[in-house]
């Protein structure tokens, strides 16, 4: 995966440098949204928390809750790609929040939209950590900040609420 992102980078780089070619590059952090693959630990939260005040399940098995990544919403990072067409002069940038928060932080607020303390309800399984965790990186968006005029508009809590109310309809309207 790593080495698909830098050959594109490295491809893009140089079809605008060879071919006057028009296109930008971008590393996103994590963006989330309700349409996150139920695989990754964000939408596993959401959808689990969702079915708990569903009743219909009792726990969430997570691995590491204390791993932290810079989370943001994807509206923003679409937000954010939509102004990098818009330069005159392509560039590459890096978009995220600039901001790390837990997976617990993601638990906490999840579980506190729906009026639910997360510690009857959360399991951690020793067989579900990584072997090698990374929780150093941080987005420094200063660039898409200063040249193409991106801030996200979604905080963390924003981003939570709203994947848990769209697993919370997507559960009734299942039902």
């Amino acid at each position: 995966y790593g080495i698909s992102k830098v050959t594109a980078y490295f491809l893009v780089k140089s079809y605008r440098l060879n071919f006057n070619f028009l296109g930008s590059t971008a590393i996103l952090f994590n963006h989330e949204s309700p349409r996150r693959d139920i695989s990754f630990v964000s939408r596993k939260i959401s959808y689990g928390v969702a079915q708990i005040k569903k009743g219909l399940i009792k726990k969430i098995d997570l691995g590491n809750i204390k791993a932290a990544r810079d989370w943001g919403h994807a509206k923003d990072f679409v937000n954010a790609m939509w102004l990098m067409l818009q330069q005159e002069k392509p560039d590459d940038y890096v978009i995220g929040t600039g901001k790390k928060h837990s997976v617990l932080d993601f638990v906490n607020v999840a579980f506190e939209h729906v009026g639910l303390n997360y510690r009857d309800f959360i399991n951690v399984d020793k067989n579900l950590l990584r072997t090698v965790e990374s929780n150093y990186r941080i987005a420094d968006s200063s660039k898409a900040v200063k040249k193409i005029k991106w801030k996200p508009k979604f905080s963390f809590k924003d981003l939570v609420c709203d994947m848990v109310e769209s697993d919370l309809e997507l559960i009734t309207n299942n039902s």
